[in-house]
């Protein structure tokens, strides 16, 4: 398995995964940004630049299960005090690979930087770019170890028609490498149609993020 975070995510996307051992893998942080969990079958992933001493014992102190230590709600705050960081939920983690011609919608590139998905993306991921379709948003950037993640957003009166099922696919023709999706594990509908458009859910994540001001 390899060493980094980026090493780990671009095997993942090919379908190899850590072994499900039961074990943690710690590894370094791929920038300032971006530190967490990431939780496959039977393996956690910590991405952090804390001594991983601290990450271990933190771990070992907790009365659970072994396989969910990482992704324990002592654990994750734990993490967040020890790292002035904060989360806003644990995420269905899924991937899918590129595809050829073009989306299967129409969509227009727009730099409308105030529009609240774009500057949200724009605070967690570098490359940012977005498009609208009728009655939705798709945004494509890079965040969490280099890869390639894709965020959509459907107006409240286009709902139940697909929309948010074609935007993920038009993601997937946007580029040549995999495209990642992070989905709130409350949010069925959003995952619903990430799956359709052919995403795999791959593991689950925790991205502890930068507190602003």
């Amino acid at each position: 398995m390899s060493g980094t975070l980026r090493g780990i995510l671009e095997a993942a996307a090919r379908g190899v995964f850590p072994p499900p051992d039961g074990g943690v893998t710690v590894v370094r942080q791929h920038s300032p940004r971006d530190a967490g969990v990431l939780a496959f079958t039977a393996h956690s992933v910590v991405f952090t630049d804390e001594d991983e001493g601290w990450v271990r014992a933190a771990l070992g102190a907790l009365d659970c299960d072994g396989l969910a230590a990482a992704m324990n709600p002592r654990f994750l705050a734990g993490f967040m005090e020890r790292t002035g960081r904060a989360n806003d939920t644990v995420d269905q983690l899924s991937v899918a690979g590129p595809l050829s011609g073009p989306p299967p919608l129409a969509l227009t590139e727009t730099d409308a930087l105030a529009h609240p998905r774009i500057a949200t993306s724009r605070r967690r991921r570098d490359e940012v770019r977005a498009w609208t379709a009728d009655g939705g948003l798709l945004v494509l950037g890079r965040g969490v170890g280099g890869r390639l993640e894709a965020a959509v957003e459907v107006d409240e009166d286009a709902r139940h028609r697909g929309l948010g099922r074609a935007l993920a696919t038009a993601a997937r023709h946007l580029t040549t490498e995999a495209v990642w999706a992070q989905v709130a594990a409350g949010n069925a509908r959003s995952a619903r149609a990430f799956q359709a458009a052919g995403y795999r859910p791959v593991g689950a994540e925790a991205l502890l993020i930068a507190r602003e001001g």
